[in-house]
């Protein structure tokens, strides 16, 4: 009778740290989910923006195909979650120097539209923010239940697979550089 119950009890363990793993590994893929329709506003902003800019910044032609260039990247369907991170962070860099750039062009500061649109930009980017800490949060909380013993047994088992941080890249860190950013 012991034998059955010490069973009964492994077995109730087992399914919890199971259930554990997937309430954890379906969190991640949520808030992923919200960054992606993050990343999709940002891009759908991107095309009036330039457009609005093209006349005016003559000087920062490459600054501007820059971002449609990399917006076109990430508007490709059935990319991997890897890769969306990996073009939402090289798109974050250009974009920052086109907000920065538009300091130089009174006539843009004062276009109402400009200023609406960057408004948008500049929300949407805390947005990201906000959302990429969150969702960094759930990707560790996984990572340490999948790697901890006895987790690591079950996650093994139902090959329950690493997750990958949504990081800043090292070119991020830095202040920007408006005079590389304008050179064409």
């Amino acid at each position: 009778m012991n034998f059955l119950i010490g069973i009964g009890v492994i077995l109730l363990i087992g399914v919890l740290i199971y259930n554990t793993l997937v309430s954890r590994r379906n969190q991640c893929d949520n808030i992923f989910a919200s960054i992606d329709a993050l990343l999709k506003k940002r891009y759908n902003l991107i095309p009036n923006l330039v457009t609005l800019m093209k006349e005016s910044m003559k000087y920062e032609k490459g600054l501007l195909e820059k971002v449609t260039e990399l917006r076109s990247k990430a508007m490709q369907p059935n990319l991997t979650r890897e890769q969306k991170i990996a073009i939402a962070d090289e798109l974050t860099q250009p974009l920052h120097g086109l907000m920065v750039a538009v300091e130089n062009y009174p006539e843009l500061k004062a276009n109402e539209q400009i200023i609406q649109l960057m408004h948008t930009l500049n929300e949407i980017e805390e947005q990201i923010a906000a959302a990429r800490r969150a969702y960094n949060q759930a990707v560790t909380d996984y990572n340490n239940t999948r790697q901890m013993f006895p987790s690591s047994l079950i996650a093994n088992w139902f090959n329950f697979g690493p997750k990958t941080l949504f990081e800043i890249p090292e070119i991020e860190r830095k202040n920007i550089d408006i005079k590389e950013l304008l050179e064409p």
